[in-house]
């Protein structure tokens, strides 16, 4: 460590005196003068206006990025949910903030909280686009002595950093993908709620996924009391008990903290997104073998509970590996014959069936579509399954799933690029990878919230496509798949009315026509 001496010089006086007496010059008037235009050029004057682009020349932002960054500093004080549809650069809008806030001085010290898989990019957007000098967080470091530090939520909140990051003053907190915050009793929630913070952005395309209580608990995080207390907030929208005026100023109050863009609201040209439910029917031996499966609720206390039960339904429209790994887990718990001669005959009449016939459907959307596909399934045994199908026809695929490391993930989405025809992935892919080259995306599995629908089709529909976008969803009918689908469509309704319109994720027709089934 480097010590500075500094010393009070005696003989000051004496000098001041003397250059006094004899008229000598104080100091070069050039170099006061060069000294004061530089002062005066880095004067702000004025608070309007976006300074930090000047220190950006290589910096092209979209019209909509720019008026994002100067709605928030300028009318929400650096609080706030940026909430613009997948694609459209949050992260550039985010940049542009903490760029014109250290440009002005008012932060000096920031926290950037992301998933761990895109940390690194974090660092280098800020890096390179920004020269705004960030660092991903090591375990070795000093704490207080990182001005702009990026890390992951899981690695703060663990108690071997916790208390540094409580201990710090930071100006300003980004937090992305905030939906991971929807429910307020986790630890993830309460460690951001602790955090010491003058500014805040909150980067989430999905404010709300199930319920506007998710949307409640986010804004509590920028603004304690925006919405009123918790009470009064279940009270005016629980259950169906919401009205028209009260979703209006609901809607109203939400706007003054949130900037939310849509793909047809900003100035640039957008591919067209072509999207279709394909209902898909088991055949005889399939249907039989999911109502046996159904029908093990009346077995056993094991199948009796509603999420084992469900979870089985929706593995047995993924696959049948996927759904006799679960049963084969289970039987281990059992302890009565009868029930484990049961499960053994299931999993026998499972494995006794051909090729499933949502994999079919699939193979037919590939071989027509002849181009890249990204297929999205719930399940690794799914994903393993496919990946075999696949190959059996000819078609070369490649996985991708949240048990690679990142450099895997890289190498996967590269062979992707360059030799693969399919890319099977699991709800990890829908987050921190970019597929502008692919414009064909099957959910093969439906999720229950239609937010992860619009994060899956943003891999690819996104700033750099060129292409129109088809998004193939299959559902099998006559099975928990038809309740999945009723449930989306009544959250994408919670998410309109209060958020405001979503981009096509299901298919317009089928979404006006559960609308008016449900007013009807």
């Amino acid at each position: 460590m480097i010590t500075l001496r500094i010393e009070k010089t005696s003989d000051w006086k004496e000098k001041f005196l003397k250059r006094l007496d004899d008229q000598e010059k104080w100091d070069s008037w050039l170099f006061y003068s060069m000294s004061y235009d530089i002062e005066k050029e880095n004067l702000i004057s004025d608070f309007h206006g976006l300074q930090a682009l000047k220190h950006l020349p290589n910096l092209k932002p979209f019209d909509h990025q720019l008026e994002a960054a100067e709605t928030v500093i300028e009318k929400m004080n650096g609080k706030a949910i940026l909430a613009d549809e997948v694609g459209l650069g949050k992260t550039i809008e985010a940049g542009l903030i903490l760029k014109e806030y250290l440009v002005r001085g008012l932060v000096k010290k920031a926290l950037i909280l992301a998933p761990a898989s895109l940390v690194n990019q974090w660092v280098d957007e800020l890096n390179q686009k920004f020269h705004i000098p960030a660092i991903a967080y090591r375990k070795n470091y000093a704490l207080n002595a990182c001005q702009i530090v990026v890390m992951s939520i899981d690695m703060a909140k663990r108690e071997a950093y916790r208390d540094q990051i409580y201990a710090e003053d930071f100006d300003l907190i980004i937090i992305d993908e905030a939906h991971k915050l929807k429910n307020h009793q986790t630890k993830n929630y309460q460690f951001v709620q602790n955090l010491k913070k003058k500014f805040c952005l909150l980067l989430t395309a999905t404010p709300i996924q199930n319920n506007v209580f998710e949307l409640f608990h986010l804004i509590s995080l920028l603004k304690p009391g925006h919405l009123g207390n918790y009470e009064s907030f279940q009270a005016a929208f629980k259950g169906n008990k919401q009205h028209d005026e009260a979703e209006e100023f609901l809607h109203e109050l939400v706007n003054q903290v949130m900037v939310r863009n849509r793909r047809q609201d900003t100035e640039m040209e957008w591919t067209s997104r072509q999207v279709q439910v394909y209902p898909i029917q088991f055949t005889k031996e399939e249907q039989a073998a999911y109502e046996r499966i159904s029908n093990l609720k009346e077995l056993s206390p094991i199948f009796s509970h509603s999420f084992s039960m469900i979870t089985l339904q929706r593995e047995m429209c993924s696959s049948k590996e996927a759904t006799c790994l679960t049963l084969t887990k289970m039987k281990e718990r059992c302890t009565n014959a009868e029930e484990i001669a049961e499960i053994d005959r299931v999993i026998t009449q499972l494995m006794s069936l051909q090729h499933h016939s949502k994999a079919e459907k699939a193979y037919d959307i590939i071989k027509k579509a002849n181009d890249k596909v990204i297929i999205f399934t719930e399940y690794e045994a799914t994903q393993i399954y496919l990946q075999s199908y696949l190959y059996s026809k000819g078609i070369t695929s490649v996985p991708f799933n949240g048990r690679f490391s990142k450099s895997k993930r890289d190498w996967m989405k590269q062979l992707f690029e360059q030799k693969a025809q399919v890319l099977i992935a699991t709800e990890s892919g829908s987050e921190g990878i970019n597929l502008q080259f692919c414009s064909h995306v099957i959910n093969y599995d439906l999720p229950w919230n239609p937010m992860k629908l619009e994060q899956r089709i943003g891999r690819v529909h996104r700033i750099g496509q060129d292409e129109d976008v088809y998004i193939y969803n299959l559902a099998v009918q006559n099975t928990i798949e038809d309740h999945i689908l009723n449930l989306l469509y009544k959250k994408i309704g919670v998410f309109e009315k209060v958020v405001g319109e979503l981009d096509d994720i299901l298919s317009y027709v089928n979404k006006r026509q559960d609308v008016r089934k449900m007013n009807g």
